[in-house]
């Protein structure tokens, strides 16, 4: 599955693959490299993900709060992912055109596999 998000930056969109056993390993062995820095990064993650949560679900949290709140998540996310090799960073990063050229590709893909679809069922 696909899931698209914007950079905390806005201005490239990040395709995130969902392999989380390569992920984790990676993780286990950065930490085995360097236990002092990924902790305090993973530290810093878990605080930004739940003020993003408790801000999501916060009937008083406005909107400019909710998304600095997630941009935050963005940052420490993305501090924690440069600690890893290349090969465990699983999302990859696209500017504006590819996003328009992937989705593109992905809408006729679709259009081709529904006619399919209909003829074979017709």
């Amino acid at each position: 599955m696909i899931r698209p998000q914007l950079t905390a930056d806005g201005l490239a969109l990040r395709l995130v693959d969902d392999r989380p056993d390569v992920l984790l390993d990676e993780l286990a062995a950065a930490y085995a490299r360097d236990p002092e820095t990924v902790a305090a990064l993973l530290a810093a993650h878990a605080d930004a993900v739940e003020a993003a949560d408790d801000a999501q679900c916060s009937p008083c949290a406005t909107d400019y709060g909710r998304a600095m709140r997630a941009a935050e998540a963005d940052g420490t996310r993305d501090a924690l992912l440069g600690e890893l090799p290349p090969p465990a960073v699983l999302d990859h990063v696209i500017d504006p055109a590819e996003a328009f050229a992937l989705a593109d590709e992905l809408t006729a893909r679709a259009a081709r596999a529904h006619l399919a679809n209909q003829e074979h069922h017709a």
